[in-house]
């Protein structure tokens, strides 16, 4: 008897030894990803720093893309462990839910690397519209209010220029994806639009656009290698969310930080590679004159 009893209990301590492995090894560190022009753009971009950051960080790294909207909820909730979103989150999550930045993107200009973004406001070529001023009374699209480079960087030069997005337009619509403010001002259905900077490049190397069919309005001429009509803020962080531990989000940060810039990683999402985060301070200022979200007082 003594000797089944001790059988049982070896194999009871085996089971639990293959489920506590089990578990683990479906513990899984998630990267949810703000989806600018849709998922499946997200995977094609983010897989395969999903598989490096696996590789790296000894356990799976699932990439999933975010709608604008998904995003407070599953901070909140600590559903996903980091994000990957705009500036203008960032800041809002971390004054919201404490969560931090460990890394900054590093945007690719023809090769040269760039850690800022910018805002372009944009008509078609044959529009009579050549001034900020000139877009009273029109329809304007952005991509979302909250979306920083395709909306809140205009929003706000047009605030400093004596228009407000709320009452002095005939019409303020929401694209939800950038291309769809591109396309909408390109087919007419709106006078101009607001996309981030590399919006537009982008299109057009897809052969989706040319740029000589559209005028820049307000256009910042400057060192800077892609088309802006905004002043320039520091790019997307990657930031930890508040349950996870300091050496977790220190590794993943390191390991981003080391990503090459000829690796299938940085080419298939199209930078450079990454940086330690930038100081978000304008961002912040930029939010405060919107009165937007955790910022409104």
């Amino acid at each position: 008897m003594g000797n089944s009893m001790k059988k049982i209990g070896m194999m009871c301590l085996a089971l639990l030894a293959s489920a506590m492995f089990v578990a683990a090894a479906q513990a899984e560190l998630k990267i949810g990803i703000l989806a600018l022009r849709g998922a499946p753009k997200v995977m094609e971009e983010w897989g395969a720093t999903g598989e490096y950051l696996t590789g790296k960080m000894g356990e799976p790294v699932t990439i999933v893309p975010l709608e604008f909207a998904a995003i407070e909820p599953v901070v909140k909730d600590g559903k996903i462990d980091f994000m990957l979103a705009n500036s203008a989150f960032y800041v809002e999550m971390e004054k919201k839910y404490g969560v931090k930045a460990i890394a900054m993107q590093v945007n690719s200009a023809g090769g040269k690397p760039v850690k800022e973004f910018g805002g372009v406001i944009f008509v078609r070529k044959d529009s009579p519209i050549q001034t900020l001023a000139d877009l009273k009374g029109k329809k304007f699209m952005v991509v979302k209010s909250s979306s920083f480079g395709g909306g809140q960087m205009a929003m706000r030069l047009m605030l400093q220029n004596g228009i407000d997005y709320k009452k002095d337009f005939a019409e303020f619509r929401e694209g939800g994806k950038h291309d769809n403010v591109v396309l909408a001002v390109q087919n007419g259905a709106m006078d101009a639009g607001t996309v981030r900077s590399d919006t537009l490049e982008a299109m057009e190397k897809e052969g989706k656009i040319k740029m000589s069919d559209f005028r820049i309005i307000n256009q910042i001429k400057d060192s800077f290698p892609f088309v802006h009509s905004t002043e320039l803020y520091p790019e997307w962080p990657m930031a930890a969310v508040k349950h996870v531990d300091a050496d977790k989000g220190k590794k993943l940060g390191d390991a981003l930080i080391a990503v090459k810039a000829d690796s299938d990683a940085a080419k298939k999402a199209g930078i450079i590679g990454w940086a330690p985060a930038a100081d978000f301070t304008s961002v912040r200022e930029c939010l405060k004159a919107l009165k937007y979200g955790a910022f409104a007082n």
